[in-house]
C-alpha cells in the first residue's frame, strides 16, 4: 500500500461506512484510483467451467451492487469481478444504519437487504461492459416476492447475455426465509429452473451457487448431492456469517451478515467439506477472511480453484490485489507446484 492509498483509506474510515463506500466507487469511476494490470504469471492462470483466468484472485459481489463501476474494477488487477446483487424490482433494501466496520476484528457487519436498482437499469450498465476482463453478476430475489425461483431466472434471462458468469445467492442472512432455498429440494428445483433457462440462452453464463458458511456437515453433503447432479459449473464458499464468536468491536452485536477476517476459519472448513464432498465434480471459489496470500493460499489447498475478497479491501485497498496474486504465485513456486491446479485441495484433510 502506498502512502496516496493510505491516506485514502483514512480519510474515507472517518465518515460512515456506507457513504464511504459510495465515495470510494465515486473515486473509481473518476479515476482517482491507479490502474493495475493483471498479474498474469502463468502459475496463476486456473480454469473455472469454462471461464478461463489469468488468475485466481475475485472481487466478491456486494461492493457494486448496481454494477456503475465496471471497467475501473476489471482495470485493478482482479483475474475475475463479480457485481449485483440484481432483484427484478428496485428495492431500497434495510433502514440505515446497515453497515458496520469492525476495525478492532478487521471485519465488517452488513445487513443491506439486496438494495439496488433492479435488473433493468443493472442490465442496461452491463450491456456496455469492456470487452475484455471477466465478469459476473449475484442473482437475488425480491424481499417480497411470492415465486422466488421466477425471480432468480428473470434476472438471469434480462442480464445473463452482458455476464460470463451467474451466482445464484441462496446465502444472504438479510433476505427473510432466503437461506431455506438452500435446502436440498427447493435447491434442486431452483438450480433446475435456472440451468434450463441458461440452456435456452444463445452463449447463455456459466452458473454458481454461493452458499452460507452457517451449515451442519449432513446440509453440506445435501448441497454437494444437488450441486453434482445440477449442471451448475461451481460453488462459492461462502458467504457472511451470522456467528459472532471472538469478536471485540463495539459493533460486535449488531444484526446481519459477518465478513472479514473472523469468517476465515469457517468458510474453509466448509470449503474443505465440500471439496471432500464432491472430489473435484463441481470447481469451488474459496471467500472467507482473505486478506494475504497465505490465506489465499489456504483456501486453494482446502479445495478453491479461484478466490474472492471483499471487507480486506476495505483496510487494505485495491493495492491489496496484485499483492496476494504474487505472493500466492512464490508460495506455489515454494512447494514445487508448476500449476495453482496442482495444490488444489492437497490439504483438504486438515480441515476435517
Amino acid at each position: 500500500m502506498n502512502l496516496i492509498e493510505r491516506l485514502g483509506l483514512l480519510a474515507l474510515h472517518r465518515l460512515d461506512p456506507e457513504r464511504a463506500h459510495h465515495l470510494s466507487l465515486t473515486a473509481l469511476r473518476m479515476g482517482l484510483v491507479p490502474k493495475a494490470r493483471p498479474v498474469t504469471l502463468p502459475r496463476l492462470a486456473t480454469r473455472i467451467g469454462t471461464l478461463e483466468l489469468a488468475n485466481p484472485i475475485g472481487l466478491a459481489a456486494g461492493y457494486d451492487k448496481n454494477a456503475v463501476a465496471l471497467a475501473p474494477l476489471l482495470s485493478q488487477g482482479f483475474g475475475f469481478v463479480e457485481v449485483g446483487a440484481a432483484t427484478p424490482r428496485p428495492q431500497q433494501g434495510n433502514p440505515r444504519p446497515r453497515l458496520f466496520r469492525l476495525t478492532e476484528d478487521q471485519a465488517a457487519i452488513n445487513r443491506f437487504g439486496f438494495n439496488n436498482d433492479g435488473m433493468q437499469a443493472i442490465a442496461a450498465r452491463l450491456a456496455t461492459r469492456p470487452a475484455t476482463g471477466i465478469l459476473g453478476l449475484n442473482l437475488g430475489a425480491n424481499k417480497d416476492s411470492e415465486d422466488r425461483v421466477a425471480d432468480y431466472v428473470q434476472v438471469l434471462t434480462s442480464c445473463g447475455a452482458h455476464v460470463d458468469f451467474a451466482t445464484v445467492n441462496v446465502s444472504s442472512p438479510n433476505t427473510e426465509k432466503l437461506r431455506d432455498l438452500q435446502g436440498a429440494e427447493a435447491l434442486s428445483a431452483l438450480l433446475g429452473a435456472v440451468v434450463t433457462a441458461r440452456n435456452e440462452m444463445i452463449n447463455g453464463p456459466q452458473i454458481f451457487l454461493k452458499i452460507a458458511p452457517d451449515l451442519s456437515e449432513s446440509e453440506i453433503a445435501a448441497i454437494a448431492d444437488t450441486a453434482r447432479n445440477s449442471g451448475i459449473d461451481a460453488i462459492i464458499a461462502t458467504n457472511t456469517t451470522l456467528s459472532r464468536d471472538g469478536l471485540q468491536s463495539p459493533d460486535r452485536g449488531q444484526a446481519g451478515g459477518l465478513s472479514g477476517a473472523p469468517l476465515f476459519e469457517k468458510s474453509t472448513r466448509v470449503l474443505a467439506r465440500l471439496a471432500r464432498e464432491l472430489d473435484g465434480a463441481v470447481p469451488l471459489i474459496g471467500v472467507g477472511g482473505i486478506s494475504s496470500a497465505e490465506e489465499a493460499y489456504a483456501k486453494i489447498q482446502a479445495g478453491a480453484s479461484a478466490v474472492q475478497l471483499y471487507t480486506a479491501l476495505v483496510y487494505n485497498g485495491f493495492s491489496l490485489v496484485s499483492e496476494i496474486a504474487r505472493g500466492l504465485d512464490r508460495l506455489l513456486e515454494r512447494d514445487g507446484f508448476a500449476t495453482l491446479a496442482e495444490a488444489v485441495g492437497t490439504k483438504k484433510e486438515r480441515y476435517a
